[in-house]
Order: C-alpha cells, then structure tokens, then sequence
C-alpha cells in the first residue's frame, strides 16, 4: 500500500493517500502500515500475556524474530500453511501451532476494526483533482482497501485451516470513512494567510453508516465567552494535522479547521451541514473556528478556553477550543458553530432562536409552519416526532426547516419568516420514539449508545429548505418541566408580547443530563449561544420580532412537553403531540 503517512491517535488511525491503494494482497503485507500494525498488536499480546505466545514462541522475540513471521505471514496469502512453513520454516507444524495462528489472526483482523479508521484522499486542486472525479477516487482507494482487507484474512484464514467459511459477514473491513482534501485558493485577510493558506478543504466525504463512535466526552459544560484579543494568533500550526471543512451554516459559510485529534467528531459534521461551493470557499468566510487548538496556546483563556472573538478590521467572527479530551464532544464543536451563527444573524438584523421549526400539511388543505423555542432536551424533538407518528393518518407532509437552531426574520409589510442553520440533527437516542433511530440507521452516526445523553446524528432536511424563509403561524415556548393541571394546561397562549417575552427570556428548564447542569436552570431565551453576550443587540430584535408576531396573528404560546417530568418522557411529548394537531385542526387556528 502506498499511502503517504499513517497516523494514530489513541483508538483511531488515519491513512493519508494521494489516492493510490495496493493492487494485491501481497502488497498489504508488505506495507510499511502493515508492519506498524502488526507491531502495535504483538506489542498489545505481550502487554496481556496472551496465551497464544506459548504455543507460537516467536511472538516474544525480536526484532528478527518478527521479520521472520511476517514474512511467514506474506507467503500465507498464496500458499497453504504446510507449503508457507517450508519456505519459513520458522514452528513446527502441529495442531497446537496451527490453532494458536489461526486465532492470531483473527485477532489482528479485530485489533484493526476495532479501530476507528480513515482514509484522507489529498490532491492539488486542478482539472485532475480528486474532487473533481470523487466516485472514481473512492472507489479506488476506500472501497479498494475493503475488497483487499477482507480478501488477505480471508485467504489467510483458509490457507491456515484449510477449510472455507460456511458463513460470509460482510463487514466493514476497510475504513469508516474516507475524504477527499483538496488546496483551494482564498484570499485570507493578513493575520489568518500564512497559518491557514496551505490547509486543505474537505470536498467530499464517504460514510459507511451505521457509525457508532464513543467520544472521551458525553456532555458540555459552561458557556463559550467573547474575548478581546485573537484567539488563533500565535498559535504554532501543524498544516499536516489539520483540514478545513467549509459548511453551508444557514445562510453564512463559516470554515471550521479540526485538528485530527478530533477527525471522528470533525468528520461527523457531514451528517450536519452542507458542504461549501468551490466559489464560496474562494469568496472567504463569514466566520473562522479552530477546533483542537494547541492547549498551551489557549491556557491564557482560564480553566474553561471556550473563546470566540470579533475581528471588526477583518469582518469576521473567530473562535476557538484547545484539543484536549475534555472538550472531545459533538457539542462543543456544532454548538460554538451556531454561536458564530447567532452572531451574525444577529448583525444582519435578524433574532436568533434556538428550537426546532417544521412545516406540518395536513390532508383537507390545512397546513402551518411551526416553532417550537426551548433549551437543549425540552421536547421539541421529541414532540414533533411523537406528532408524526400520532398523526401518520392525517398528514400530508412534515418538512423539517430547522432542528435546532435558526432565526426570524421581519419584513417590510408586517410578516415573520424563520430560517433554519443545519441540514442534519444531532438529538438525544435516549428520547427518541421508540425504534425510530433503528428505521434511520442506515443513514446514522451514533454517539455513545451506552452512555447517558447517547446521542445521533442524522441529515434530516435539505439546504433549499433551510434557506427558504418560511411564514411563521405558531411559535411556542417548549415548557418540559411543568405539569399539566387545570391552570395550567398542555397549550396556552399569551395574551401579549410583554407575556410571551417575560417567559422566554426567563429560559426555564429542567436540566436532563446534556451538560453538567443539574435539576431547574434558567438562560436568556434557553439560548446561550450568542444572546447573552449581544445581550442589549438581542433584546432589540427580540421585542420587534414579538411585536410583529402579534400584529400579524400568529399563535405565541407554551407547549407543555414534560420532558424533565420523571415518568412522562414519553407520554409527555405524545400528549403534546396530541394538543398541537388538535389545536391545528380548529377553525381559525391556521
């Protein structure tokens, strides 16, 4: 195999190509990445005492000792095992030994899965480039590796026991993913050209879903803080180390520079955001953010370097986060994202909120654009969910427009758009209708499943739909720690906006294990991304955008989701569910 560089970083290894893979079987033996596997896995082997070391002694030799397995290894590929030991006569060959080898390799065949592995494609941007013929460079290189991985045990495995398998799994024997990285040419203002120019932009990925990662974190915790110098000058940049994936964020193209430290989480941005053009990314950014940061670079920051910071001269917002195990969470990379985003929304005009937005067509023609505001785990989700399968028979079309994040927007006579930010969703596996993340695997990653606040990441909508600006009829208030009584019921409506804004910018919440808060919290319109530090900017908008809901009729409310109700997560947002496609169904209410 021919790939320019192995690297390994704790449980994942990352294979840096030009896009060229190995031919043949012998090719993969003689590999210089083979032969640091191997290394790695005789090295575990002795690490555990393994008891396969005492019938194949040669395991605990040197290095001479090695080259000589190996090489017994290689002749395995097109010899049997009695064919193999006369040209390496290195054991005798007896049943003992042959067992004992042929579970060898089957746990170096494991030992490499049960790595998260990846294939970084690079090229030089040109008529030739990789992105411009990616099914052609996948197949060449990712698919390649699988076909040929899979192919060596199993040739191996048979001419050791000289027998075939009576069952084929198909599994993922190559990598888990694979990019294409090419150089793009920008224009970055002076104090970003020398460190980010050479870094390459990720044009394409490939995924083999399901994906199941396990990240060193499960939650977030703080707030992300705006600084008074640039977080990213001084910082000592190691361009090998690093890609740039340009995502569509709304409206905005914000260049997000991962250290592969972080390649599984940074990868996972697929499934999340949309890819920037090649004229986009010449046109520059709206924001810059430097996730896997040089931790020494960011001590300066305090205990929690969580930063982001205006660069008025050069028109741009940059952020950063210190590469460190601490901050190894999806959360901290897509949330200081929506920051960025909320930021800027916030500069064009725009009132930022945090919440899911979907458009509901129900079959008689009745159809509404819906808002569900409220912080991380309050039902929003949840309750759309449990209304799309409630209302299965009555349902036309239910278009996601925003999961999480996105804004409103007033126009000149009087309306309220809304605008989403992501294509994809990253929700709780936990409060997800039961079996629907087993309907969406083929198309999942999946995030600590054995974990509290396991999570998913799935595309859910397009980018036509989240640039759209959707005419706004009910924005609602995702109330999940409430019970519901005769005063207080599933649904209520404010009267006034002075009403509604005293609710959402006091941000109540029951805390459900998403970050380290714990049971009743409070935060400025459940939003802490970007509202509290624009705070007066924010209540500006936020009280012109209340007011023109008003005026033009549109149901503000809360939802009573019980979410972080013990013994009504499910039976919560079903109940919701329920008062939502009834209040729908009222005259008037559309």
């Amino acid at each position: 195999m021919s790939p320019v560089q192995l690297d390994r970083h704790k449980d994942e290894l990352i294979l840096h190509t030009d896009g060229v893979i190995c031919d043949t079987h012998r090719e993969i033996l003689e590999s210089e990445v083979f032969e640091r596997l191997l290394a790695l896995y005789i090295e575990t082997l002795r690490r555990k005492d393994s008891p396969i070391s005492d019938s194949l002694p040669i395991l605990l030799g040197g290095p001479e000792e090695q080259a000589r397995f190996l090489e017994l290894l290689r002749s395995l590929t097109v010899n049997p095992l009695e064919q193999a030991l006369k040209i390496t006569p290195i054991f005798e060959d007896g049943p003992d030994q042959r067992k004992a080898l042929h579970q060898f390799v089957e746990g170096l065949y494991d030992f490499w899965r049960k790595f998260h592995r990846f294939v970084i494609c690079h090229s030089e941007s040109g008529p030739n480039a990789h992105d411009r013929r990616p099914f052609r460079t996948f197949n060449a290189t990712v698919e390649q590796l699988t076909h040929l991985v899979r192919g060596v045990y199993r040739d191996v495995c048979e001419n050791i026991t000289g027998d075939h398998p009576r069952i084929y799994r198909q599994i993922r024997s190559g990598c888990n993913m694979g990019i294409i990285a090419v150089a793009k040419h920008w224009n970055p203002p002076k104090p970003y050209g020398e460190p980010l120019r050479d870094i390459p932009f990720i044009r394409q990925v490939l995924v083999y879903p399901p994906l199941i990662l396990d990240p060193p974190m499960n939650t977030r915790t703080g707030q992300f803080k705006k600084v008074v110098e640039n977080p990213l000058e001084g910082i000592v940049w190691e361009k090998e180390k690093w890609l740039c994936y340009p995502a569509q964020v709304g409206p905005l193209v914000i260049f997000i520079y991962f250290h592969q430290c972080f390649i599984s989480l940074g990868s996972c941005l697929a499934n999340l955001f949309e890819l920037a053009t090649d004229e986009q990314i010449a046109a520059g950014p709206d924001a810059i953010y430097a996730y896997g940061a040089p931790p020494e670079a960011m001590a300066k920051y305090g205990e929690l370097p969580t930063v982001f910071y205006e660069d008025s001269r050069n028109d741009l917002l940059v952020a950063a986060i210190p590469g460190e195990d601490r901050f190894g969470y999806f959360g901290y990379l897509k949330k200081m994202i929506l920051t960025l985003h909320n930021i800027r929304m916030m500069q064009r005009g725009r009132m930022p909120f945090h919440g899911a937005m979907t458009r509901i067509s129900l079959k008689r023609n009745m159809a509404a654009n819906i808002v569900l505001m409220g912080d991380t785990a309050t039902g929003k989700s949840e309750t759309l969910e449990a209304f799309r399968t409630l209302g299965a028979e009555y349902i036309r079309e239910m278009r996601i427009i925003a999961d999480d994040m996105g804004s409103f927007e007033t126009t000149p006579d009087g309306k309220v758009l809304a605008y989403g930010t992501e294509i994809g969703a990253f929700v709780r596996l936990d409060d997800l209708q039961q079996g629907y993340a087993f309907d969406q695997i083929d198309r999942a990653i999946i995030m600590s499943p054995q974990k509290v606040n396991a999570r998913v990441v799935l595309p859910v909508t397009s980018l036509a739909e989240v640039l759209h600006g959707y005419l706004v009829n009910y924005i609602f208030y995702a109330n999940n720690y409430e019970e519901v009584d005769e005063e207080h019921h599933i649904i209520d409506r404010f009267e006034t906006p002075e009403a509604a804004l005293r609710v959402f910018r006091e941000g109540a919440a029951m805390a459900k294990g998403t970050t380290t808060s714990k049971g009743l919290v409070h935060s400025y319109f459940a939003n802490i991304f970007g509202p509290p530090q624009y705070r007066d900017l924010h209540d500006r908008l936020a009280q012109s955008t209340f007011e023109v809901a008003f005026q033009a009729g549109v149901f503000v409310g809360q939802i009573r989701t019980r979410l972080g109700v013990p013994g009504c997560e499910t039976t919560g947002p079903l109940e919701a569910a329920r008062a939502l496609l009834g209040l729908m169904s009222e005259p008037g209410q559309r």
